[in-house]
Protein backbone atom coordinates (compact mmCIF):
# COMPACT_ATOMS: atom_id res chain seq x y z
CA UNK A 1 0.00 0.00 0.00
CA UNK A 2 2.82 2.32 0.93
CA UNK A 3 4.58 1.48 -2.40
CA UNK A 4 1.48 2.31 -4.42
CA UNK A 5 1.11 5.66 -2.62
CA UNK A 6 4.74 6.56 -3.31
CA UNK A 7 4.34 5.67 -7.01
CA UNK A 8 1.24 7.83 -7.23
CA UNK A 9 3.04 10.81 -5.69
CA UNK A 10 5.99 10.35 -8.03
CA UNK A 11 3.67 10.16 -11.07
CA UNK A 12 1.80 13.30 -10.06
CA UNK A 13 5.08 15.12 -9.48
CA UNK A 14 6.41 14.14 -12.88
CA UNK A 15 3.13 15.25 -14.50
CA UNK A 16 3.28 18.62 -12.76
CA UNK A 17 6.90 19.15 -13.84
CA UNK A 18 6.06 18.24 -17.43
CA UNK A 19 3.06 20.59 -17.36
CA UNK A 20 5.15 23.43 -16.01
CA UNK A 21 7.81 22.82 -18.66
CA UNK A 22 5.17 22.81 -21.42
CA UNK A 23 3.69 26.04 -20.08
CA UNK A 24 7.12 27.69 -19.98
CA UNK A 25 7.85 26.49 -23.51
CA UNK A 26 4.50 27.84 -24.77
CA UNK A 27 5.17 31.19 -23.08
CA UNK A 28 8.63 31.41 -24.65
CA UNK A 29 7.19 30.65 -28.10
CA UNK A 30 4.50 33.27 -27.66
CA UNK A 31 6.98 35.97 -26.62
CA UNK A 32 9.30 34.99 -29.48
CA UNK A 33 6.55 35.42 -32.06
CA UNK A 34 5.48 38.76 -30.58
CA UNK A 35 9.04 40.06 -30.61
CA UNK A 36 9.57 38.91 -34.19
CA UNK A 37 6.39 40.65 -35.26
CA UNK A 38 7.53 43.90 -33.60
CA UNK A 39 10.93 43.71 -35.29
CA UNK A 40 9.30 43.18 -38.70
CA UNK A 41 6.97 46.14 -38.17
CA UNK A 42 9.85 48.33 -37.01
CA UNK A 43 11.93 47.30 -40.02
CA UNK A 44 9.15 48.13 -42.42
CA UNK A 45 8.77 51.58 -40.87
CA UNK A 46 12.47 52.23 -41.11
CA UNK A 47 12.51 51.07 -44.72
CA UNK A 48 9.84 53.63 -45.52
CA UNK A 49 12.21 56.49 -44.65
CA UNK A 50 15.40 55.20 -46.29
CA UNK A 51 16.47 57.52 -49.16
CA UNK A 52 16.55 56.30 -52.75
CA UNK A 53 18.98 53.47 -53.40
CA UNK A 54 21.35 53.69 -56.31
CA UNK A 55 20.02 50.49 -57.90
CA UNK A 56 16.64 52.01 -58.68
CA UNK A 57 14.77 48.72 -58.87
CA UNK A 58 14.12 48.57 -55.13
CA UNK A 59 14.26 52.33 -54.66
CA UNK A 60 12.23 53.60 -51.77
CA UNK A 61 9.70 56.20 -52.77
CA UNK A 62 9.35 57.94 -49.40
CA UNK A 63 11.88 60.73 -48.94
CA UNK A 64 10.17 63.25 -46.72
CA UNK A 65 10.99 62.95 -43.02
CA UNK A 66 7.70 64.60 -42.15
CA UNK A 67 5.43 62.09 -43.87
CA UNK A 68 5.83 58.32 -43.93
CA UNK A 69 3.66 56.30 -46.28
CA UNK A 70 1.75 53.32 -44.95
CA UNK A 71 1.27 51.67 -48.31
CA UNK A 72 3.90 50.39 -50.70
CA UNK A 73 3.86 52.10 -54.10
CA UNK A 74 4.00 48.69 -55.74
CA UNK A 75 0.68 47.69 -54.16
CA UNK A 76 -1.03 51.03 -53.73
CA UNK A 77 -3.05 50.84 -56.91
CA UNK A 78 -3.57 53.85 -59.12
CA UNK A 79 -1.38 56.94 -58.82
CA UNK A 80 -3.12 60.23 -58.08
CA UNK A 81 -1.19 61.69 -61.04
CA UNK A 82 -2.25 59.47 -63.96
CA UNK A 83 -1.55 62.21 -66.50
CA UNK A 84 2.23 61.78 -66.21
CA UNK A 85 4.12 59.60 -68.65
CA UNK A 86 3.71 55.85 -68.53
CA UNK A 87 0.71 55.88 -66.20
CA UNK A 88 0.61 54.65 -62.59
CA UNK A 89 3.25 51.95 -62.99
CA UNK A 90 5.90 54.45 -64.09
CA UNK A 91 5.17 57.34 -61.79
CA UNK A 92 5.00 56.74 -58.07
CA UNK A 93 4.29 59.51 -55.62
CA UNK A 94 7.03 60.36 -53.12
CA UNK A 95 5.23 61.16 -49.87
CA UNK A 96 2.57 63.87 -49.96
CA UNK A 97 4.77 66.37 -51.80
CA UNK A 98 3.82 65.17 -55.26
CA UNK A 99 7.36 64.30 -56.37
CA UNK A 100 7.17 61.41 -58.82
CA UNK A 101 9.48 58.58 -59.79
CA UNK A 102 10.08 58.16 -63.52
CA UNK A 103 11.54 55.20 -65.34
CA UNK A 104 14.85 55.42 -67.19
CA UNK A 105 13.18 54.12 -70.34
CA UNK A 106 10.57 56.87 -70.44
CA UNK A 107 13.14 59.62 -69.82
CA UNK A 108 15.40 58.15 -72.48
CA UNK A 109 12.52 58.43 -74.95
CA UNK A 110 11.50 61.92 -73.79
CA UNK A 111 15.05 63.28 -74.23
CA UNK A 112 15.58 61.64 -77.65
CA UNK A 113 18.07 59.18 -76.14
CA UNK A 114 19.72 61.96 -74.11
CA UNK A 115 20.79 63.99 -77.13
CA UNK A 116 18.89 67.26 -76.58
CA UNK A 117 21.46 68.99 -74.34
CA UNK A 118 20.52 72.48 -73.10
CA UNK A 119 23.16 73.00 -70.42
CA UNK A 120 26.11 71.63 -68.49
CA UNK A 121 26.75 72.14 -64.79
CA UNK A 122 28.93 70.79 -62.01
CA UNK A 123 26.24 68.19 -61.34
CA UNK A 124 26.20 66.96 -64.95
CA UNK A 125 24.43 67.61 -68.28
CA UNK A 126 20.90 69.02 -68.52
CA UNK A 127 18.51 67.83 -71.24
CA UNK A 128 15.27 69.19 -72.61
CA UNK A 129 12.54 66.54 -72.55
CA UNK A 130 9.12 66.36 -74.18
CA UNK A 131 6.66 64.24 -72.21
CA UNK A 132 3.89 62.21 -73.81
CA UNK A 133 1.44 64.69 -72.31
CA UNK A 134 3.09 67.48 -74.29
CA UNK A 135 4.65 69.04 -71.23
CA UNK A 136 8.25 70.24 -71.55
CA UNK A 137 10.64 69.58 -68.66
CA UNK A 138 14.37 69.80 -67.95
CA UNK A 139 16.21 66.61 -66.95
CA UNK A 140 19.43 67.04 -64.97
CA UNK A 141 21.59 63.90 -65.07
CA UNK A 142 24.21 63.17 -62.42
CA UNK A 143 27.59 62.40 -63.95
CA UNK A 144 28.37 58.75 -63.16
CA UNK A 145 31.86 59.61 -61.89
CA UNK A 146 30.58 62.22 -59.41
CA UNK A 147 30.57 60.95 -55.80
CA UNK A 148 29.66 64.34 -54.38
CA UNK A 149 26.86 64.65 -56.92
CA UNK A 150 25.08 61.66 -55.43
CA UNK A 151 24.90 63.43 -52.05
CA UNK A 152 23.64 66.56 -53.78
CA UNK A 153 21.00 64.47 -55.56
CA UNK A 154 19.58 63.17 -52.28
CA UNK A 155 19.78 66.63 -50.69
CA UNK A 156 17.90 68.27 -53.55
CA UNK A 157 15.13 65.66 -53.67
CA UNK A 158 14.58 65.74 -49.91
CA UNK A 159 14.65 69.55 -49.64
CA UNK A 160 12.50 70.36 -52.66
CA UNK A 161 10.05 67.70 -51.51
CA UNK A 162 9.05 70.03 -48.67
CA UNK A 163 9.98 73.50 -49.99
CA UNK A 164 7.44 75.15 -52.27
CA UNK A 165 7.51 78.81 -53.33
CA UNK A 166 6.88 80.68 -56.57
CA UNK A 167 10.49 81.90 -56.59
CA UNK A 168 12.06 78.46 -56.12
CA UNK A 169 12.45 76.06 -59.03
CA UNK A 170 9.83 73.28 -59.12
CA UNK A 171 11.11 69.70 -58.86
CA UNK A 172 8.47 67.42 -60.37
CA UNK A 173 10.25 64.08 -60.39
CA UNK A 174 13.37 61.97 -60.15
CA UNK A 175 14.83 58.77 -61.56
CA UNK A 176 17.18 56.38 -59.77
CA UNK A 177 17.59 53.43 -62.09
CA UNK A 178 20.29 51.61 -64.08
CA UNK A 179 22.97 53.26 -61.95
CA UNK A 180 21.72 56.73 -62.97
CA UNK A 181 20.44 59.62 -60.87
CA UNK A 182 18.27 62.23 -62.57
CA UNK A 183 16.22 65.21 -61.43
CA UNK A 184 13.23 66.46 -63.45
CA UNK A 185 12.26 70.13 -63.22
CA UNK A 186 9.69 72.43 -64.72
CA UNK A 187 11.33 73.81 -67.86
CA UNK A 188 12.50 77.43 -67.55
CA UNK A 189 12.40 78.57 -71.15
CA UNK A 190 14.52 81.73 -70.81
CA UNK A 191 17.52 79.97 -69.31
CA UNK A 192 19.82 81.34 -66.62
CA UNK A 193 20.38 84.92 -65.55
CA UNK A 194 24.09 84.50 -66.38
CA UNK A 195 23.26 83.70 -70.01
CA UNK A 196 21.37 87.00 -70.33
CA UNK A 197 24.05 89.06 -68.61
CA UNK A 198 27.01 87.70 -70.56
CA UNK A 199 25.82 86.22 -73.85
CA UNK A 200 25.96 88.42 -76.94
CA UNK A 201 23.11 86.40 -78.46
CA UNK A 202 20.65 87.37 -75.73
CA UNK A 203 18.62 90.56 -75.77
CA UNK A 204 19.91 93.03 -73.19
CA UNK A 205 17.86 93.31 -70.02
CA UNK A 206 16.43 96.68 -69.05
CA UNK A 207 17.20 98.22 -65.68
CA UNK A 208 13.63 97.73 -64.48
CA UNK A 209 13.77 94.02 -65.33
CA UNK A 210 17.05 93.62 -63.43
CA UNK A 211 15.53 95.10 -60.28
CA UNK A 212 12.47 92.83 -60.60
CA UNK A 213 14.74 89.78 -60.94
CA UNK A 214 16.64 90.89 -57.82
CA UNK A 215 13.35 91.08 -55.92
CA UNK A 216 12.27 87.62 -57.14
CA UNK A 217 15.56 86.10 -55.92
CA UNK A 218 15.32 87.97 -52.61
CA UNK A 219 11.81 86.62 -52.04
CA UNK A 220 12.97 83.07 -52.71
CA UNK A 221 15.81 83.44 -50.20
CA UNK A 222 13.54 85.11 -47.66
CA UNK A 223 11.30 82.04 -47.83
CA UNK A 224 14.27 79.72 -47.27
CA UNK A 225 15.53 81.77 -44.31
CA UNK A 226 12.28 82.75 -42.61
CA UNK A 227 9.50 80.63 -44.11
CA UNK A 228 11.03 77.15 -44.14
CA UNK A 229 11.00 75.10 -40.92
CA UNK A 230 13.79 74.52 -40.10
CA UNK A 231 15.42 77.40 -42.03
CA UNK A 232 17.52 76.48 -45.08
CA UNK A 233 20.75 78.11 -46.26
CA UNK A 234 21.26 77.84 -50.03
CA UNK A 235 25.07 78.20 -50.03
CA UNK A 236 25.45 78.61 -53.81
CA UNK A 237 23.65 81.77 -54.90
CA UNK A 238 25.05 82.93 -58.26
CA UNK A 239 23.72 84.16 -61.60
CA UNK A 240 23.96 80.73 -63.24
CA UNK A 241 21.71 79.28 -60.51
CA UNK A 242 18.94 81.83 -61.17
CA UNK A 243 16.55 80.58 -63.87
CA UNK A 244 14.01 82.64 -65.81
CA UNK A 245 10.62 81.56 -67.08
CA UNK A 246 8.74 82.68 -70.18
CA UNK A 247 7.71 85.92 -68.45
CA UNK A 248 11.30 86.59 -67.28
CA UNK A 249 10.37 85.96 -63.64
CA UNK A 250 13.23 84.48 -61.65
CA UNK A 251 13.48 81.31 -59.58
CA UNK A 252 16.32 80.11 -57.38
CA UNK A 253 17.69 76.72 -58.52
CA UNK A 254 20.33 74.11 -57.64
CA UNK A 255 19.90 73.09 -54.00
CA UNK A 256 22.63 70.43 -54.01
CA UNK A 257 24.79 72.34 -51.52
CA UNK A 258 21.89 73.61 -49.41
CA UNK A 259 21.75 72.72 -45.73
CA UNK A 260 19.37 73.27 -42.87
CA UNK A 261 20.58 75.99 -40.53
CA UNK A 262 22.83 74.66 -37.77
CA UNK A 263 22.23 75.99 -34.26
CA UNK A 264 25.89 75.82 -33.26
CA UNK A 265 27.35 76.39 -36.74
CA UNK A 266 29.92 73.58 -36.75
CA UNK A 267 32.74 74.03 -39.30
CA UNK A 268 32.14 72.28 -42.64
CA UNK A 269 34.05 71.62 -45.82
CA UNK A 270 34.35 74.75 -47.95
CA UNK A 271 31.76 74.49 -50.70
CA UNK A 272 30.38 77.02 -53.16
CA UNK A 273 31.62 79.21 -56.00
CA UNK A 274 34.62 81.50 -55.57
CA UNK A 275 33.73 85.12 -56.12
CA UNK A 276 30.43 84.63 -54.31
CA UNK A 277 31.76 83.11 -51.08
CA UNK A 278 31.39 85.02 -47.83
CA UNK A 279 34.90 85.87 -46.48
CA UNK A 280 33.65 85.03 -42.97
CA UNK A 281 32.61 81.56 -44.17
CA UNK A 282 36.01 81.07 -45.83
CA UNK A 283 37.83 81.86 -42.58
CA UNK A 284 35.56 80.04 -40.10
CA UNK A 285 34.02 77.32 -42.36
CA UNK A 286 30.71 78.00 -40.55
CA UNK A 287 27.86 79.02 -42.86
CA UNK A 288 24.93 81.17 -41.74
CA UNK A 289 22.01 83.04 -43.33
CA UNK A 290 24.34 86.01 -43.68
CA UNK A 291 26.53 83.88 -45.98
CA UNK A 292 23.61 83.83 -48.44
CA UNK A 293 23.16 87.59 -47.94
CA UNK A 294 26.77 88.16 -49.00
CA UNK A 295 26.31 86.07 -52.15
CA UNK A 296 23.12 87.96 -52.92
CA UNK A 297 25.03 91.25 -52.59
CA UNK A 298 27.52 90.04 -55.20
CA UNK A 299 24.58 89.08 -57.44
CA UNK A 300 23.15 92.61 -57.05
CA UNK A 301 26.45 94.10 -58.18
CA UNK A 302 26.39 91.73 -61.17
CA UNK A 303 23.01 93.16 -62.14
CA UNK A 304 24.31 96.73 -61.71
CA UNK A 305 27.68 96.35 -63.43
CA UNK A 306 27.14 93.42 -65.81
CA UNK A 307 30.49 92.00 -64.77
CA UNK A 308 31.38 88.47 -63.68
CA UNK A 309 32.60 88.20 -60.04
CA UNK A 310 35.27 85.74 -61.16
CA UNK A 311 36.69 88.47 -63.37
CA UNK A 312 37.39 91.03 -60.66
CA UNK A 313 33.90 92.36 -59.95
CA UNK A 314 34.47 92.94 -56.23
CA UNK A 315 37.81 94.65 -56.77
CA UNK A 316 36.03 96.92 -59.27
CA UNK A 317 33.34 97.59 -56.65
CA UNK A 318 35.85 98.42 -53.91
CA UNK A 319 37.61 100.93 -56.18
CA UNK A 320 34.27 102.60 -56.92
CA UNK A 321 33.36 102.61 -53.21
CA UNK A 322 36.39 104.78 -52.44
CA UNK A 323 34.81 107.58 -54.50
CA UNK A 324 31.19 106.91 -53.64
CA UNK A 325 31.60 106.31 -49.90
CA UNK A 326 29.06 103.52 -50.42
CA UNK A 327 26.08 105.86 -50.94
CA UNK A 328 26.06 107.86 -54.20
CA UNK A 329 28.04 107.95 -57.41
CA UNK A 330 27.58 104.26 -58.20
CA UNK A 331 26.37 105.12 -61.72
CA UNK A 332 30.00 105.10 -62.85
CA UNK A 333 30.01 101.28 -62.62
CA UNK A 334 26.65 100.84 -64.42
CA UNK A 335 26.63 98.22 -67.18
CA UNK A 336 27.46 99.96 -70.46
CA UNK A 337 24.91 97.75 -72.22
CA UNK A 338 22.17 99.65 -70.38
CA UNK A 339 23.04 102.62 -72.58
CA UNK A 340 22.42 105.04 -69.72
CA UNK A 341 18.75 104.06 -69.59
CA UNK A 342 18.23 103.81 -65.84
CA UNK A 343 17.03 105.92 -62.95
CA UNK A 344 20.20 107.26 -61.30
CA UNK A 345 18.67 107.47 -57.83
CA UNK A 346 17.32 103.92 -58.07
CA UNK A 347 20.64 102.52 -59.28
CA UNK A 348 22.43 104.22 -56.38
CA UNK A 349 19.93 102.74 -53.92
CA UNK A 350 20.39 99.21 -55.32
CA UNK A 351 24.20 99.53 -55.29
CA UNK A 352 24.19 100.95 -51.75
CA UNK A 353 22.03 98.01 -50.64
CA UNK A 354 24.43 95.59 -52.34
CA UNK A 355 27.36 97.23 -50.56
CA UNK A 356 25.68 96.67 -47.20
CA UNK A 357 25.14 93.01 -48.13
CA UNK A 358 28.87 92.44 -48.76
CA UNK A 359 29.99 94.08 -45.52
CA UNK A 360 32.89 92.16 -44.00
CA UNK A 361 31.05 91.99 -40.67
CA UNK A 362 28.06 89.61 -41.03
CA UNK A 363 26.12 91.30 -38.21
CA UNK A 364 26.10 94.57 -40.21
CA UNK A 365 24.49 92.96 -43.22
CA UNK A 366 20.72 93.27 -43.64
CA UNK A 367 18.44 90.23 -43.44
CA UNK A 368 16.70 88.92 -46.55
CA UNK A 369 13.42 90.23 -45.13
CA UNK A 370 14.93 93.74 -44.95
CA UNK A 371 16.19 93.40 -48.51
CA UNK A 372 12.77 92.33 -49.83
CA UNK A 373 11.16 95.36 -48.18
CA UNK A 374 13.70 97.78 -49.68
CA UNK A 375 13.40 96.38 -53.22
CA UNK A 376 9.60 96.14 -53.00
CA UNK A 377 9.35 99.76 -51.89
CA UNK A 378 11.69 100.81 -54.70
CA UNK A 379 9.54 99.16 -57.38
CA UNK A 380 6.35 100.47 -55.82
CA UNK A 381 7.65 104.06 -55.86
CA UNK A 382 8.72 103.67 -59.48
CA UNK A 383 5.23 102.55 -60.53
CA UNK A 384 3.67 105.38 -58.54
CA UNK A 385 5.88 107.92 -60.34
CA UNK A 386 4.89 106.47 -63.71
CA UNK A 387 1.24 106.51 -62.74
CA UNK A 388 1.43 110.15 -61.63
CA UNK A 389 3.10 111.14 -64.91
CA UNK A 390 0.28 109.53 -66.90
CA UNK A 391 -2.34 111.08 -64.62
CA UNK A 392 -1.11 114.69 -64.92
CA UNK A 393 -3.44 117.16 -66.76
CA UNK A 394 -2.58 117.19 -70.43
CA UNK A 395 -1.28 120.33 -72.18
CA UNK A 396 -3.23 121.68 -75.20
CA UNK A 397 -0.82 119.91 -77.56
CA UNK A 398 -1.27 116.64 -75.67
CA UNK A 399 -5.06 117.05 -75.80
CA UNK A 400 -5.02 117.32 -79.56
CA UNK A 401 -2.87 114.22 -79.84
CA UNK A 402 -5.14 112.35 -77.48
CA UNK A 403 -8.17 113.29 -79.56
CA UNK A 404 -6.53 112.12 -82.77
CA UNK A 405 -5.24 108.87 -81.26
CA UNK A 406 -7.62 107.91 -78.44
CA UNK A 407 -6.47 104.30 -78.22
CA UNK A 408 -2.75 104.87 -77.74
CA UNK A 409 -2.71 106.27 -74.21
CA UNK A 410 -5.51 104.58 -72.37
CA UNK A 411 -4.14 100.98 -72.50
CA UNK A 412 -0.82 102.21 -71.13
CA UNK A 413 -2.55 104.06 -68.33
CA UNK A 414 -4.58 100.99 -67.52
CA UNK A 415 -1.49 98.78 -67.57
CA UNK A 416 0.39 101.03 -65.18
CA UNK A 417 -2.57 101.09 -62.81
CA UNK A 418 -2.58 97.30 -62.61
CA UNK A 419 1.17 97.18 -62.01
CA UNK A 420 0.97 99.65 -59.14
CA UNK A 421 -1.63 97.49 -57.41
CA UNK A 422 0.48 94.35 -57.79
CA UNK A 423 3.58 96.03 -56.44
CA UNK A 424 2.37 96.98 -52.98
CA UNK A 425 4.76 96.30 -50.09
CA UNK A 426 4.91 96.72 -46.35
CA UNK A 427 6.64 99.70 -44.79
CA UNK A 428 10.36 99.00 -44.69
CA UNK A 429 12.29 98.66 -41.46
CA UNK A 430 15.68 98.79 -43.18
CA UNK A 431 16.87 102.00 -44.78
CA UNK A 432 19.49 102.24 -47.50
Amino acid sequence: MKGESSGLIIGISIGVVIGVLLAIFALICLRYHRKRSQIENSSSRRAATIPIRTNGGDACTILSDSSVGTESPKTSGLSPFPWWIGGPKKANVISASGILEFSYKDLQKATCNFTNVIGQGAFGPVYKAQMLTGETVAVKVLATDSNQGEKEFHTEVMLLGRLHHRNLVNLVGYCAEKGQHMLIYVYMSKGSLASHLYSEKREQMSWGLRVQIALDVARGLEYLHDGAVPPVIHRDIKSSNILLDQSMRARVADFGLSREEMVNGHPSNLRGTFGYLDPEYISTRAFTKKSDVYSFGVLLFELVAGRNPQQGLMEYVELAAMDTEGKVGWEEIADSRLGGKFDVQELNEVAALAYKCVNRAPRKRPSMRDIVQVLSRMIKLRHERKYRRHSLPATPDEVSIEMDLPDLRSPMSQHQRVESVDSTADNTSFEV
